[in-house]
């Protein structure tokens, strides 16, 4: 059943009001008609199953069917902080965390980062990212939109990171693979997990420093050297195995 995301204004007691660039979407490529069956998520954490029952020029009317609780999402909480790569793979990177259950994307500039982007590009680029990052919760049928945030300096990144329960830091330097092993099996019952990754040139000796003063814990991936849109992927499909229900 197909999966769209609407905001609460859009709920009338026992109705939404679908509207928007899903209704292109669901008249014109999709082609439902009256009676077919959606799943509407919504940012109350309740998914609501609906039946569509009226077609206007620029709005569809849905009758709700049956409300339940979010039934795809992860109960942790999962920020990717991902050090900026060159060309497009961000934008690889963003479909494939989103499929594999994170919950926001942090794009970080770190001292080995190649990519420069003055403040108008960066803002496109963002934009850009989260409606990537829509298409991709579609597809998955994600119960909710992930976040691309603001491109933030390291320095931010590690500050915000300290804050949640664990923050993993893959480090080409680390060994010691049943420590790392141990420690991502430490995610299970965490309510909140921070995974920072470096980009093309790796961390800089300083920054490793400083994210491992902030709590910060290093660890390996293997004996092989991971490209930066491979390391979080990694992490994360381990970590969803761990932690789905």
């Amino acid at each position: 059943m197909h999966r769209f995301f609407i905001k609460k204004d859009q709920i009338d007691r026992d109705e939404i009001l679908i509207c928007g660039g899903d209704v292109n979407h669901i008249k014109n490529v999709l082609r439902m008609k009256k009676g077919d069956r959606v799943f509407l998520s919504c940012e109350n954490d309740l998914e609501y199953e609906c039946s569509l029952e009226a077609f206007s020029e620029d709005s569809i009317r849905a009758k709700i069917l049956d409300i339940h609780g979010m039934e795809t999402e992860l109960k942790t909480e999962l920020v990717l902080y991902q050090g900026l790569p060159k060309g497009d793979k961000m934008e690889w990177i963003i479909q494939k965390a989103v499929e594999l259950g994170v919950s926001r994307i942090v794009p970080v500039r770190m001292k080995r980062c190649v990519v420069k982007l003055d403040d108008k590009k960066a803002e496109k680029k963002v934009k850009r990212w989260n409606a990537i990052a829509l298409s991709a919760a579609k597809q998955a049928r994600r119960g909710r939109i992930p976040q691309v945030s603001d491109i933030v300096s390291y320095d931010a990144a590690v500050q915000e990171a300290s804050d949640l329960d664990m923050l993993l830091v893959p480090y080409e330097e680390a060994r010691g693979m049943e420590e790392s092993r141990k420690l991502l099996r430490e995610g299970r019952g965490k309510k909140s997990i921070g995974i920072m990754i470096g980009p093309e040139g790796g961390f800089d000796e300083e920054e490793v420093a400083r994210v491992r003063e902030a709590g910060g814990r290093i660890m390996t991936l293997g004996k092989r050297i991971l490209r930066t849109e491979t390391a979080g992927m990694a992490v994360l499909s381990i970590l969803m195995f761990l932690l789905e229900e």
